[in-house]
């Protein structure tokens, strides 16, 4: 059974990057298709992306990528970008090169669909693709379509974004979505900050936990922007890291300090073998080693038995540390425990039926 309207729109936007989107996109698709609708799924701004030596797209967006793996869309149900965001196209616009009306190629582009459902997915920020006249609110107008909006929560004061955002986007604002919540703002969020937004005529569809799982990252992603030699167990690089600290302390208390830590990173100098063995004997995913010093054979072999990567770089310890919180901070829903993760916080903290009374 369809929706009232076969072709709705909805524009998934975010106030800021890696708010959460694609895990929003996810739940929300996988629920429509167990309700029999049909989705399909549009990134008017290409941000990320490889280029294809063969297949329909020459060029495709790693999150439209991931998305149609994941969902199991057909080429019917998906649309490329109708820009890459590059310095080029950039520069192209900026010198007035560029002249292109996007908004009316990305309503060509959506016209001939014929789902259920259209969802959308915005910039990186509400005002992120102005320039070409696609930001969030402007492909709403374009599209005659509602706004989702995931916004992560960093204290209350979220209130004042929210209702700066009602009063730009006005009746397209369709509901909230608020993430990553910490465990002891739950609480505040589900007591102060809902009903507040409500009153205000603001709908908050759900109020996602944060989730550790969520926010790890792989052991490749930190040989990647570490720049990293892998000095053994490279096949072991799909290990994930959730947390990380530094081996700088005596052994004693680092050892103290290791056990109340779950699948981390520890960075450490290379002349360091006590902490390294410390580490080695909790839950450590993987060792990176600074100070350009080799590490002694003890810890290579004790390594490769306990099957944990370990790294040399060539940054100092601050920038080492810099780097890897830098991508905590930036993580990308790929890996298929995060999908699963997201699914089940999905299902336990969205309110779908409100979702659809909206559609309805």
């Amino acid at each position: 059974m369809g929706v009232t309207q076969p072709t709705q729109r909805v524009i998934v936007a975010s106030t800021e990057p890696y708010s959460g989107k694609s895990a929003i996109l996810l739940g929300l698709v996988q629920q429509l298709k167990r309700q029999n609708l049909s989705v399909a799924y549009s990134k008017p701004i290409g941000t990320v992306w490889h280029d294809e030596q063969s297949g329909s797209f020459a060029r495709i967006e790693d999150d439209l990528r991931f998305l149609v793996e994941a969902l199991h869309l057909s080429e019917a149900e998906v649309r490329s970008p109708v820009l890459f965001l590059d310095q080029e196209t950039l520069t192209r616009r900026l010198s007035g090169e560029d002249e292109i009306d996007y908004p009316q190629k990305l309503k060509d582009d959506l016209d001939d669909i014929t789902t259920d459902i259209t969802f959308v997915e915005a910039p990186k920020s509400l005002w992120e693709g102005s320039i070409f006249n696609l930001s969030a609110g402007e492909i709403a107008n374009t599209l005659d379509a509602q706004i989702l909006l995931v916004i992560p929560y960093h204290d209350k004061l979220l209130v004042d974004s929210l209702l700066t955002v009602l009063r730009f986007l006005g009746d397209r604002l369709m509901g909230v979505v608020i993430n990553k919540i910490p465990p002891d703002a739950l609480d505040i969020a589900e007591q102060q900050v809902k009903p507040f937004l409500q009153k205000k005529g603001i709908d908050v569809f759900g109020l996602i936990p944060a989730n550790r799982i969520l926010r790890s990252v792989n052991v490749r992603e930190l040989v990647k922007r570490l720049n990293a030699e892998v000095l053994c167990r490279s096949d072991r690089l799909d290990l994930m890291v959730e947390s990380l600290t530094i081996g700088a302390m005596n052994v004693n208390s680092a050892l103290k300090y290791f056990r109340q830590r779950q699948n981390m990173a520890v960075v450490t100098g290379g002349d360091r073998t006590d902490l390294q063995l410390a580490a080695l004997e909790t839950s450590t995913q993987c060792l990176i080693l600074t100070g350009h010093v080799a590490p002694q054979e003890i810890i290579l072999n004790r390594a490769e038995d306990l099957e944990v990567p370990i790294l040399s770089v060539d940054y100092d310890t601050l920038t080492t540390v810099e780097i890897i919180d830098q991508a905590f901070d930036h993580v990308r829903l790929q890996e298929p425990i995060k999908v699963e993760v997201a699914q089940e916080l999905f299902q336990k903290h969205f309110d779908y039926d409100r979702f659809m009374q909206h559609l309805s």
